[in-house]
């Protein structure tokens, strides 16, 4: 007899995601009191824009202040970021990194690697891999001297930092590239180095390196399984194309790491076939309702391929940008409903996109009251930005 696949429906995967990604007020009040516990719960915060981190903790944070999200990143540094998964800036746990970087990280350091080496053949002078490699121990000593130093300041130190290539030249965006800042950039990449506290506010991108202590070796399938159990459980049920994405590794390794975590087979809505891990098909207590004004780029829509359960199609243009990072968006249980932002006085505005009732507009005006009472008078701008958060700043 065929034994029948459970289904799992779009509500009860909303409530998945108001649990798992500690939206949900009572789950965040027990569960989110540290930034670690937040960024295991979505694997990995997003941290290509350096504010996501802190706006993303914040938005799932018991008590949320910056300070909390420094602590980890710079003074216990039990945050790392790598350039990990689809070529992505994540802020992992330190206990999670030496899997983050045996699955994804190295792989694409030494993709970097060969086009740095390429490029610096092509653009400058007298660089071959040879004097790479010199140059990045040369870089690890004067670091092992300084403990911190800036890409200048290194630059003092190592003088071919300071050397330049001509990226397209003769063309009208034709523009000179320093050698230090893809070579500071490669050694993060293999782990080599980290991003220490900004000169400045925790928005600024002017940023000191410091060395990073070795992690324990993992083989490779290991650590893929271990990113796709932890994905599983923070996002399941997903998809193969779901994880395919949000790893950017082939179908192969895909499948490979599903397997050897021994992924079950779900049926979602629509008919589409969808993963979980062993024994995590029952049903999830829905939560509360709740409401959420997460950033640009936030784990939580920037989770799956498919979107369909939890935002509208026809709402896709205006919280997107042509790259597909998203902006930042206005939730309610578990659903896209709207956009915000914030406008040049620090004033927080939002638009939701359809009529979701009074207990979700006081529920948003709750959170955005909580969002402005951590952020105080910073002004935060996404790096990447979408047609309804540039309407709202402008007053349209």
């Amino acid at each position: 007899m065929t034994r029948s696949v459970p289904l799992i429906g779009d509500g009860e995967r909303r409530a998945r995601l108001g649990r798992r990604q500690l939206l949900a007020p009572p789950v965040r009040a027990v569960r989110a009191v540290r930034v670690e516990d937040v960024a295991d719960a979505v694997v990995g915060l997003h941290a290509t824009d350096a504010a996501t981190v802190y706006l993303s903790a914040c938005a799932r944070l018991a008590e949320p202040t910056a300070a909390e999200v420094d602590r980890a990143l710079y003074e216990d540094v039990s945050l790392v970021k790598l350039l990990s998964m689809r070529r992505t800036i994540f802020a992992v746990t330190e206990g999670f990194a030496p899997y983050v970087s045996a699955a994804a990280a190295r792989a694409i350091a030494a993709k970097e690697r060969a086009t740095l080496l390429k490029h610096l053949r092509d653009h400058a002078e007298g660089w071959d891999e040879q004097r790479l490699a010199a140059t990045e121990r040369d870089v690890l000593a004067a670091l092992a001297l300084r403990g911190e130093a800036t890409t200048k300041e290194l630059g003092d130190d190592v003088p071919q930092l300071r050397e330049t290539m001509l990226m397209s030249a003769g063309k009208a965006y034709e523009a000179k590239q320093s050698v230090g800042s893809r070579l500071l950039r490669l050694l993060a990449s293999d782990g080599h180095v980290r991003r220490c506290r900004p000169r400045g506010s925790w928005l600024s991108s002017s940023y000191p390196w410091a060395l990073v202590p070795q992690w324990p070796d993992v083989p490779v399938r290991d650590a893929k399984a271990e990113v796709v159990r932890r994905w599983l459980a923070a996002y399941g049920p997903g998809t193969v194309e779901d994880v395919k994405w949000w790893t950017g590794w082939t179908l192969g390794d895909v499948r490979a790491a599903l397997g050897d975590v021994g992924a079950q087979g779900v049926g979602l809505a629509g008919g589409a076939a969808g993963l979980v891990l062993p024994g995590d098909d029952g049903p999830v207590e829905e939560p509360e309702p709740w409401a959420a004004l997460l950033p640009a780029l936030d784990p939580a829509v920037m989770g799956w391929r498919g979107r369909d359960w939890y935002l509208r199609p026809e709402d896709v243009p205006a919280l997107f940008d042509r790259a597909g990072n998203a902006g930042p968006t206005v939730w309610w249980c578990g659903e896209v409903v709207g956009g915000w932002a914030q406008r040049a006085d620090g004033e927080l505005v939002w638009r939701l996109f359809r009529d979701v009732g009074a207990e979700a507009g006081r529920a948003v005006a709750a959170e955005a009251e909580r969002l402005a009472g951590w952020l105080g008078g910073v002004r935060v701008t996404p790096r990447f930005r979408t047609p309804v958060e540039r309407e709202l700043v402008a007053g349209r």
